[in-house]
């Protein structure tokens, strides 16, 4: 004998708590991780669970509130578990609960297979709903802690809760850090540079400046995996340097210079490659033909110019002091042969050597600082560097 929709709310009341009972004995028989919950978290999921039935009786009864019940089945449940159940979970839940209620009340009555359907899918879109706020809400969360991040590495001021945000945005580099500046592209494509990232086993940390971009690249393997797999491979082939990253990274910015810091040990060290970056991208434009991306060591000269002064440092420390220490005839010889137009003849007939007692010298350079005299723009980073070093060997003479 059919009955009523009166007669069949009434009927659901009274099996309400059946429902609830019967449904927390199939989620603990069913789904291995709500077993393995904490028994807070388990008391909350059931939370949801007893409110769901509740809540589909009250759609039956009044099928124009569905949005509103169905926002407030999740509403019962503590914030935290969202960050505990995943959405995939919690499906699974739905799913449990929409069996047990199918199983109990459309046997005895069958025109509520229908309204059970039409509310399963219902609970299911609004379950989407709560999970994509959530998602969306965490996404501005951390774009925000982000570029705090990187400000913190572009300015240098370091606190003791910058380990800590640094942890919460799932940074996953190991070891060196090198930190990559260039223009932002119309339409920038966060998702897409850290998918590059991830094929190059790298992680970034990104950061937007208005027109500038910049990318804090670090290597999501540690330092001895890689070496261990570079012995295990037949090949021999090295992990990708961070100039070679920087160029798979090249499509993700916008025309213009890109400038690569030098490599730093660690991520709390990147302020020096950020500095160095930041200092080449301001006088990359004085390169008539820079390569794209550049490193900011190869624009020592311009920022030296400019008064940058790691830039000084660094050409005194590693090409002027090195040599000095070195052999008195290396300096004069590059001296000789940087002062005569790199002419090789004229540098020998000025120094009464060979021309091919020179050529060693000039390689003996190399050996000792890493850059070749006898290219144009090496050339012009090695002259800026006894410039200055013979400048500040005169600033710091003695005076009588």
């Amino acid at each position: 004998m059919a009955r009523t929709k009166e007669q069949t709310l009434a009927w659901l009341r009274t099996i309400q708590g059946e429902l609830s009972t019967a449904t927390i004995k199939r989620l603990d028989a069913t789904l291995p991780w709500y077993g393995d919950m904490p028994p807070g978290r388990r008391s909350a999921v059931g939370l949801v669970a007893q409110a769901g039935i509740k809540s589909f009786i009250q759609w039956y009864d009044d099928p124009t509130t569905t949005t509103w019940i169905a926002a407030d089945v999740f509403g019962s449940a503590p914030r935290e578990l969202l960050r505990s159940v995943s959405l995939q979970q919690t499906l699974q839940l739905i799913r449990v609960v929409v069996e047990v209620v199918e199983d109990r009340v459309t046997v005895s009555d069958p025109s509520l297979r229908e309204a059970m359907l039409l509310y399963s899918r219902e609970i299911a879109f609004a379950a989407a709903d709560v999970y994509a706020r959530a998602a969306e809400a965490r996404g501005l969360w951390d774009a925000r802690l982000e570029a705090l991040v990187v400000d913190s590495i572009l300015s240098g001021e370091y606190d003791d809760e910058l380990p800590s945000r640094i942890a919460a945005l799932g940074w996953h580099g190991h070891g060196e850090v090198s930190v990559l500046v260039g223009t932002t592209p119309r339409i920038l494509d966060v998702d897409q540079l850290r998918r590059t990232a991830r094929h190059l086993d790298a992680d970034v940390l990104i950061g937007v400046q208005g027109k500038r971009l910049v990318l804090v690249i670090g290597r999501s393997q540690p330092a001895a995996e890689l070496e261990a797999e570079e012995t295990e491979s037949p090949s021999g082939s090295s992990h990708l340097t961070f100039l070679e990253i920087a160029a798979r990274l090249e499509p993700g910015f916008g025309p213009g210079h890109l400038v690569l810091g030098h490599e730093v040990s660690s991520l709390v060290d990147a302020s020096r490659s950020a500095k160095a970056a930041l200092a080449g991208f301001a006088v990359a434009r004085a390169w008539r033909n820079a390569p794209r991306p550049m490193l900011a060591d190869d624009l020592l000269p311009e920022r030296a110019l400019a008064g940058d002064p790691l830039a000084r440092s660094t050409l005194v420390n590693r090409v002027y002091r090195p040599l000095q220490d070195q052999s008195p005839e290396l300096m004069a010889t590059l001296w000789c042969y940087l002062d005569n137009g790199r002419s090789l003849e004229a540098t020998a007939r000025e120094l009464f050597v060979h021309p091919n007692t020179v050529r060693y010298r000039l390689k003996r350079v190399t050996q000792v600082i890493g850059w070749d005299a006898t290219g144009a723009r090496e050339a012009l980073i090695l002259q800026s560097a006894l410039i200055l070093g013979s400048m500040h060997d005169h600033d710091g003479a003695p005076r009588r």
